[in-house]
């Protein structure tokens, strides 16, 4: 005949009856988190838009001034090299007095919406005599197109799209044709 002790360990094991809430608790926290980590990827993905929107909307500003001004500088290097059969076409008189400033004529045209049919977008003064004494020492005139020394600003305006703008740019160069 066998005799068969059990050992008590002072650790009472723990029935199905006592553990029926805990499974519940723990997938409801575990839900909890999947709904936070989905909120906040959520939120990252709506910031991530709105960048994105706002980068394309500052860039296509900017490639339109640059076309614009682009646009400006080719007619001007076709004027000077057309021997004087087209005129110069700049807004201002060579060194004016009262100069020019393209912050505050951007300023004057931001977000007009629509902008004016007749407003200009962009605009071309000569500074090659203001920069460079504008003297010599040869008698008469030589034509526009021998002058070696012709420098022009140019500057451009442009939106992202013509109905309810987000962005603008203004583009200011020197060009020496």
């Amino acid at each position: 005949m066998s005799i068969h002790r059990h050992r008590r360990t002072g650790r009472s094991i723990a029935g199905p009856r006592s553990q029926r809430g805990a499974v519940l608790y723990v997938a409801l926290m575990m839900l909890v988190l999947l709904a936070l980590i989905g909120v906040t990827a959520m939120q990252v993905t709506g910031l991530q838009e709105r960048m994105t929107a706002s980068y394309r909307s500052a860039n296509l500003a900017f490639q339109g001034a640059e076309g614009r001004a682009r646009e400006r500088e080719i007619a001007i290097a076709r004027q000077v090299k057309s021997s004087g059969v087209e005129a110069l076409q700049i807004d201002a008189p060579i060194c004016s007095a009262e100069g020019f400033d393209p912050s505050g004529w951007a300023e004057s045209l931001k977000y007009a919406n629509p902008l004016p049919a007749d407003t200009k977008l962009s605009y071309v003064r000569r500074i090659d005599e203001c920069v460079s004494a504008g003297g010599s020492i040869s008698s008469g005139k030589e034509p526009v197109s021998e002058n070696t020394n012709l420098i022009f600003q140019v500057t451009a305006y442009a939106v992202d799209r013509g109905t309810n703008p987000g962005s603008d740019s203004v583009i200011d160069t020197i060009f020496v044709p």
